[in-house]
């Protein structure tokens, strides 16, 4: 296939405030060119919307019908994005037609992974059907509900675009992809045929969630707090031993599997080091399960904006920690990035996901097409 112009849209789920958008020259298998990304905040409404529908969502809990708080929220979540992207092309001194297709993730409000004896759930809102009538051009999303219908874990998949930037560096195993988002997810691979992608445990939602609640903003910025504070290295081991983290892979996490409520009992600063030593200590784990540990960790994802969470991972992990950039990567946009390969990928009838990524009987094809 001739390489084609994609847009990739992700909104995390630690409620920023913003839509990043990527644009791609890609044939779904590698990519011929980068274009630009845009950081593009939405209003402060829409967000709030987000909070509570995220809150409506776990006492939901995959239980009855949707609560009625999903209808509005996917339609405005949906349009606020139709327009960013909109925006973004004009801006670009492109038309609509010259897009081939967009990638458009939606918003995660709920995922569980499967139980032994059962599937999973996971439900992201965003009504592609809408958004390829406001663009004129083809949308594929909901990539996650047929991987979870087939048995896997629907997350993490970021992995196949993962293991195309790391063919770019001619790695071989010893180096592989973290990403820290409100989750953590790790990408390995031997260079060759065998690849390796699961969440290690939780990454910026549990310390900002922590600082929220403490009255010190949105997160815990340049790590001024974790810093500062002592970790309970006694406290740290027990919550090590939870089951999750020496749980073999496929796996994935759910936002909230792990909380802030970790630090319960702490002050400010001491509780944000804990909830940091533990998402580098759960990744030094993580790295324990790969067949082989890597040397070296390619971070993206906005943790590693975080200089608190960097260091302690190379403390406690014992590996290198480097920043995308450092490789030339855009470490704010390969999320976005990977959804407009991921969309190609649909449009052209490839897999998304494998059974050593998700979990799924044998790689399949996901995602919906509209448009």
């Amino acid at each position: 296939m001739t390489p084609i112009w994609a847009i990739g849209l992700m909104t995390g789920t630690v409620l920023d405030g913003n839509i990043d958008i990527a644009l791609l020259r890609t044939d779904g298998e590698t990519v011929s060119e980068f274009g630009a990304y845009r950081l593009a905040p939405y209003g402060q409404e829409l967000r709030d919307l987000l909070v509570e529908t995220l809150d409506t969502a776990r006492k939901w809990n995959f239980s009855g019908p949707d609560p009625a708080i999903f209808a509005k929220a996917e339609a405005a979540l949906t349009r606020a994005q139709s327009e960013a992207v909109l925006a973004f092309v004009k801006d670009q001194g492109l038309a609509m037609a010259d897009i081939g297709i967009v990638g458009f993730h939606g918003q995660s409000v709920l995922h569980r992974a499967p139980q032994p004896g059962g599937i999973g759930a996971t439900r992201q809102l965003g009504d592609g059907e809408l958004m390829a009538r406001i663009l004129g051009t083809r949308v594929a999303y909901d990539f996650r509900s047929a991987d979870v219908a087939a048995g896997g874990q629907g997350a993490p998949l970021s992995a196949i675009y993962h293991k195309a930037l790391l063919r770019g560096l001619d790695a071989k195993g010893e180096t592989a992809v973290l990403n820290l988002g409100g989750v953590a997810n790790i990408t390995w691979t031997d260079g060759a045929d065998e690849l390796i992608a699961f969440d290690t445990g939780p990454a910026n939602a549990p310390i900002n969630d922590f600082v929220k609640a403490r009255g010190f903003g949105d997160m815990d910025r340049d790590g001024g707090l974790a810093l500062a504070g002592a970790v309970d290295e006694a406290r740290l081991a027990r919550l090590l031993e939870h089951p999750y983290l020496s749980a073999p892979y496929p796996k994935s996490l759910d936002r909230f599997d792990f909380a802030a409520d970790m630090a319960e009992g702490f002050g400010t600063e001491d509780g944000t080091a804990l909830l940091t030593a533990f998402t580098a200590s759960a990744v030094g784990k993580g790295l324990d399960l790969l067949p082989r540990r890597p040397d070296r960790l390619i971070v993206c994802g906005g943790g590693r904006r975080n200089p608190a969470i960097m260091r302690m991972l190379a403390e406690r992990t014992r590996v290198e920690a480097v920043e995308a950039e450092a490789f030339g990567w855009r470490g704010d946009a390969i999320e976005a990035e990977c959804f407009a390969l991921l969309a190609v990928r649909v449009l052209r009838g490839l897999p998304i996901s494998f059974p050593t990524t998700t979990g799924v009987p044998a790689p399949m094809t996901g995602g919906r097409l509209a448009g």
